[in-house]
C-alpha cells in the first residue's frame, strides 16, 4: 500500500495512440510504425502543449516540436505483453490480464460452418460480404444491394472481429443488437472472435452514413481483472465509452455509454466533479482508432488529438486531495503506414497526482499490467500480473 489514501482514480485510454514499434513488431508485420512521431511529421504546425507539459516530449522526440526537457507529470511507456495487437487484449492486460493466445482472424472471411450457424440461429435468408473489408468501404460497395434483399452485411478485418452492417430502415438498431448477440453465442472454441460488432448507419446509395448506434459484443475476460478486484472490495468502477463491451459488463457497478471523444471529454469533466465516487473511473475514447487510424487519416487523428489537449488544463483544475489522472493507450494505428490495421506498439503513460512527484520517469515496463497494478496498490488490493511503480512515484 501507497503512502497516501486514494479516492478517485481517473484511468484514459487514448485508443491507439502508439509510440513506436515493439521488439517483436516483425511477427505482426509492423515494422516502422510509430503511430504519434508519423502524425508530427505530417502535420507542419504539430503542437500538443498540454500533454507535452505533463511529460509526453519526454516519452518521445517529435517532429517539429522536439524533446520537453521539463514536465509536470510522471511519464514513461509500456510494452504489450499479450500475443495480440487488438483492443480486447490490450484493455484486458492495462487491468492486469495478460492474454497468452491470440483471438482469431479470419482473412479469408469466415468458414462456411459459421455462414450457415450465422444464418440459422438468426432466422435469415442470406448474407452479403463475408470479407475483411474497411467500414465505410463496404456499405458504399454493399449497401444497395442490402436495401434491396434486406439480408445483413458481415464483414472483418485483420482484427479478431465479426462485424455486421444493417441500414436502421432495414434492420432496426435494436434488433441489430440481438442478431449480434446470436452470433456471439454461436462463435466459441476455435472461433472465440474477440468481438461482434453491430454497424448501424443510414442514408441512400452514394451517401450512406454509419451512426453513432455501434455496439460491441465482447467475449468475457477469462480471468479476474482490476475492476473485478475493485468491485469485490466495495470500490465504484465506472466505465464511459466503451470499457463496458470490452469487458462484457465484468466488474462494473456503473457504464456510460459515449458516441464519441465529444461525449468522452465531457462525462470526464462531469465526473470529476462528482465527489460521491470512491474507485475507478475507466474511460475509452474510441475517434482515435475507429475514425481516423483505420480510415488512415492523420490530420482527423490530429484533430481529435488536440480536442483531448485543449480539455486537460480543465481537468487538472478539477483533480483534488486523493484523485489520480491517468493517460494511457491500448495499441498503435499508425495512420501513415501500411494496410489498416492495429500496429504492435510501445504506448505512453502519463500520471498527474496531488501526492506524485513532478517529471519523475517511470522508465520502460515490461508490460501493460504494470500499471493496473499500481492503481490496484493505490487502493489496496491486487491483481495477478505486473510490478507495481506506486513506490517509485509518490513523494
Amino acid at each position: 500500500m501507497g503512502k497516501y489514501r486514494y479516492k478517485r482514480v481517473f484511468l484514459t485510454v487514448l485508443d491507439s495512440v502508439g509510440c513506436g514499434y515493439l521488439p517483436d513488431a516483425d511477427k505482426f508485420d509492423d515494422v516502422g510504425a510509430n503511430t504519434l512521431l508519423h502524425i508530427s511529421e505530417v502535420i507542419p504546425d504539430f503542437n500538443l502543449p498540454n500533454l507535452y507539459k505533463l511529460g509526453l516530449g519526454n516519452i518521445i522526440e517529435l517532429k517539429n516540436v522536439g524533446k520537453n526537457p521539463g514536465c509536470e507529470g510522471i511519464y514513461g511507456k509500456m510494452a504489450e505483453k499479450s500475443a495480440g495487437k487488438d483492443t480486447t487484449s490490450g484493455h484486458w492486460e492495462i487491468a492486469g490480464l495478460i492474454v497468452t493466445e491470440s483471438f482469431p482472424t479470419y482473412p479469408n472471411g469466415f468458414p462456411e460452418e459459421i455462414m450457415q450457424k450465422f444464418l440459422e440461429v438468426n432466422n435469415l435468408k442470406g448474407y452479403l460480404g463475408n470479407k475483411p473489408a474497411s467500414g465505410t468501404e463496404i456499405i458504399k460497395e454493399l449497401g444497395e444491394e442490402h436495401l434491396k434483399t434486406g439480408y445483413p452485411i458481415v464483414y472483418t478485418s485483420a482484427d479478431s472481429v465479426f462485424q455486421i452492417a444493417a441500414h436502421e430502415e432495414v434492420i432496426p438498431v435494436e434488433e441489430l443488437y440481438k442478431i449480434c448477440e446470436r452470433t456471439r453465442k454461436i462463435l466459441t472454441g476455435k472461433h472465440k472472435v474477440g468481438r461482434v460488432i453491430a454497424r448501424p448507419f443510414i442514408g441512400k446509395p452514394g451517401n450512406f452514413v454509419r451512426t453513432e448506434r455501434r455496439k460491441d459484443f465482447s467475449v468475457s475476460p477469462p480471468d479476474k481483472t482490476l475492476l473485478d478486484y475493485m468491485k469485490e472490495a466495495g470500490y465504484d468502477v465506472i466505465a464511459v465509452g466503451k470499457i463496458e463491451d470490452i469487458f462484457n459488463g465484468q466488474g462494473i457497478t456503473k457504464a456510460i455509454h459515449t458516441g464519441n471523444n465529444t461525449e468522452g471529454i465531457k462525462t470526464i469533466k462531469e465526473l470529476l466533479d462528482d465527489d460521491s465516487i470512491n474507485g475507478l473511473v475507466f474511460t475509452n475514447l474510441v475517434d482515435f482508432d475507429m475514425l481516423y487510424g483505420h480510415r488512415r487519416n492523420p490530420e482527423g487523428y490530429y484533430k481529435a488529438l488536440v480536442e483531448f489537449d485543449q480539455a486537460i488544463p480543465e481537468i487538472l483544475s478539477k483533480l483534488k486531495e486523493g484523485d489520480a489522472f491517468f493517460i494511457t493507450a491500448d495499441h498503435g494505428n499508425d495512420p501513415t503506414f501500411k494496410g489498416t490495421d492495429h500496429t504492435r506498439e510501445y504506448v505512453p503513460v502519463i500520471g498527474v497526482s496531488p501526492y506524485f512527484k513532478k517529471c519523475f520517469n517511470i522508465g520502460l515496463r515490461e508490460t501493460y499490467s504494470d500499471l493496473g497494478q499500481t492503481i490496484a496498490e493505490m487502493f489496496n488490493v491486487k491483481v495477478k500480473n505486473g510490478t507495481s511503480f506506486l513506490n517509485l512515484i509518490e513523494k
